[in-house]
């Protein structure tokens, strides 16, 4: 077995225990309850003043697509955050510290795509804090945001993150690319009467691949830029 196939699998198995550890301390130690839901930090676009737009990306499949979609960014001199999902984190290691190393932001989209919106304060700790430790291991940066999965979440919500110390994310403009495959209705989705401070939600389909050059294109062409949505937050 090669060198780099042997660390792989160590990482892994490093990983895995981690989220373990990180799961049963969460599951036998419930907390106290965190801020009620006005206080607690949700966001659907960047704050009052925000001068850019913000790309999403929501992943938990397709990585050569999300490679793809990278380079695009690259190639446009665009930022984006993507927002990843732990047990696809868990199999992607080094796309993952592709993502970072590239200056790319990452948020959390839990660990398993569960329906936050029916799950207790305590289970929604359960799913979201492993999924922050996977990656906050992988890269070795704090991560502070995270987007629920199909936009479901409820007050435990909320107050789970806030316990971590998170922001939570949703979207101004859904571009429904896992669903539909026009090219065209997804760009008109992104970029029609586009303004500062809005989050556009995408995730690594062939579709999206396919629209990328063309709403960034439409960003450039109008005066506008990309931002994470850290910044646009001002954080």
């Amino acid at each position: 077995m090669k060198k780099g196939k042997i660390f792989s699998v160590l990482t892994n198995c490093a990983l895995m225990a981690v989220v373990l550890a990180v799961s049963l301390v969460g599951y036998f130690s419930g907390g106290a309850r965190a801020v009620s839901y006005e206080n607690t930090n949700l966001y659907y676009g960047g704050k009052e003043g925000s001068e850019a737009v913000s790309l999403t990306f929501n992943v938990y499949e397709n990585t050569e697509n999300v490679k793809k979609i990278m380079d695009t960014l690259d190639e446009y001199g665009a930022t984006a955050t993507f927002f990843i999902g732990g047990c696809w984190a868990d199999d992607n290691v080094d796309c993952v510290r592709e993502i970072y190393n590239r200056g790319f932001e990452l948020g959390s989209h839990g660990y398993f795509h569960k329906d936050h919106s029916k799950m207790s304060y305590e289970q929604n700790l359960e799913e979201i804090r492993p999924s922050v430790k996977i990656l906050e291991m992988i890269c070795g940066k704090k991560v502070s945001l995270f987007a629920p999965p199909s936009g479901a979440f409820c007050e435990n919500t909320l107050s789970a993150c806030a316990q971590l110390d998170m922001s939570v994310i949703m979207w101004s403009r859904d571009t429904i690319d896992w669903r539909d495959k026009s090219v065209d209705l997804i760009v008109k989705r992104a970029t029609e009467n586009l303004k500062n401070g809005e989050f556009i939600l995408m995730h690594p389909k062939d579709v999206t691949c396919e629209a990328l050059p063309k709403i960034l294109t439409y960003i450039r062409e109008n005066g506008l830029k990309t931002a994470t949505v850290s910044q646009n937050l001002g954080e």
